[in-house]
């Protein structure tokens, strides 16, 4: 932990000269994912006349790192310096997007490279992640954990409230090889900002590590081994998964049934963008109205609900019905999200935070290579709109974990203490005094934009 004591705990991260430069290499990197974030699966269905299994095929490898790397990555991240993973993933991400704008001048591009960066920036995405939520509690006291992630929630909701309309201009104006190449500069920008960053971890030595499978191990067995946590890991896995068989098509959706523009999609994304910045900046407030657990339920609740809206619009105005509806789907997703990381984190012992996130990140994001998947060959073989429906109607079954759990109760959820010698202790005194449904409360032996498409 850093020098965060007295005064700075006090004070606003503003203050704070680290999370300054994590913060703004953070939104410098969203504000160029969002300029970038239309381009490449619209780059897909214009220029290269990508079907619907070739969306859902590259949409599985986008995300196919979390399930293949995403256990492994925790363990060896625990291993090494968080803020060094993170500057190589930025350099590296930037360097493989700016060859397709390269290989487009060039009269090179094919969908098979665009597959083949898609799937290591992916991976690289693994490493950013799991790192960026794993150093974050390193880097300001225990009590700055919501206020930090709320903040860094918040610029990216900016930047996605900013970025898709400008990117959708661009595109209009220019094509998309211009976005691309910005989604690269912002990766750069912020390669450069965490390089200002002042704080040093030490990490374990040799001697101090255990077996590779081992530690990979410990930090699933925390995950799913807590539990309440292992409900919430359970909603939003299985929410991510039917929402990638969703996910995977709305391009394609927009573009080929509903013929909107690049612009207008920005516009879209823009609004909705802005429902995002609404749910960071009340999800603190929610908390602390009706309560942590309830809160979570809320938002739950909510993005079920607005799910609908995709196939809303193949029967209503579709512009109007999304302008309407995703702001709102937004807002409760980054919500969710702000609440159940921050909850993870703050129950976490600080050693096993990488194999944690990375593990809690496997169990909820490696089901979106499946769900994208399926997806691509449920709209070839289905087509697009009947699979929208079954995207909708399955992501309702992620609120089965939480109806029944003790979160109802919860006004203020545990979290990681440590006992005078030392020792790990995870505070569960309002899990024990509210556990209905025959809910254990033993304490662990040892879960998003973030991607910021998918949840936790």
């Amino acid at each position: 932990m850093t020098d965060q004591t007295g005064t700075a705990q006090r004070r606003s991260l503003f203050h704070h000269h680290d999370f300054r430069w994590l913060w703004i290499g953070d939104t410098a990197s969203q504000l160029g994912a969002a300029f970038g974030a239309l381009a490449v699966p619209y780059l897909a269905v214009t220029a290269l006349g990508a079907s619907e299994f070739q969306m859902g095929l590259l949409g599985t490898l986008t995300t196919l790192g979390f399930l293949i790397i995403g256990l492994p990555s925790g363990a060896l991240i625990d291993r090494w310096r968080k803020r060094n993973i993170m500057i190589i993933a930025d350099l590296g991400r930037a360097a493989l997007l700016l060859t397709l704008p390269v290989a487009w001048w060039a009269g090179w591009l094919t969908f098979a490279q665009l597959a083949v960066v898609a799937t290591i920036v992916g991976m690289l995405q693994v490493f950013f992640d799991v790192s960026y939520q794993s150093y974050l509690p390193t880097l300001v006291h225990s009590d700055q954990v919501v206020e930090g992630n709320a903040k860094l929630q918040a610029s990216q909701s900016v930047s996605q409230a900013v970025g898709p309309a400008l990117g959708g201009l661009l595109i209009k104006l220019a094509g998309a090889v211009w976005s691309i190449g910005i989604n690269a500069v912002g990766y750069l920008i912020s390669a450069v900002t965490l390089l200002r960053i002042r704080h040093r971890e030490t990490p374990p030595t040799p001697a101090e590590r255990q077996p590779l499978v081992t530690e990979i191990a410990e930090g699933l067995k925390f995950v799913v081994g807590h539990p309440l946590l292992k409900r919430l890991i359970a909603c939003t896995g299985i929410g991510n998964l039917f929402n990638s068989i969703g996910q995977v098509l709305i391009v394609f959706y927009m573009v080929q049934l509903l013929h909107l523009s690049a612009l207008t999609i920005g516009i879209i994304d823009s609004v909705a963008a802005v429902g995002g910045l609404a749910g960071a900046l009340v999800i603190t407030k929610l908390a602390k109205t009706i309560g942590e657990g309830p809160s979570i339920i809320l938002t739950a609740f909510t993005m079920v609900l607005f799910s609908f809206s995709w196939v809303l619009a193949w029967y209503l105005p579709a512009t109007p019905v999304l302008l309407i509806t995703q702001p709102l789907m937004m807002a409760s997703l980054v919500a969710y999200n702000i609440a159940t990381v921050s909850f993870r984190q703050r129950l976490c012992p600080p050693k096993l935070l990488g194999r944690m996130n990375a593990s809690a990140r496997f169990l909820v994001w490696g089901t979106m290579p499946i769900g994208s998947f399926i997806g691509g060959v449920l709209g070839h073989r289905l087509g697009t709109v009947p699979t929208l429906w079954i995207a909708a109607a399955g992501g309702a079954l992620c609120l089965l974990p939480l109806v029944f759990s003790p979160l109802w109760t919860l006004r203020t959820l545990p979290k990681h203490t440590e006992d005078p010698e030392g020792d790990k202790l995870t505070e569960l005194t309002e899990l024990t005094e509210a556990a209905p449904g025959g809910l254990t409360t033993e304490s662990p032996v040892d879960v998003g934009g973030p991607d910021h498409s998918g949840r936790g």
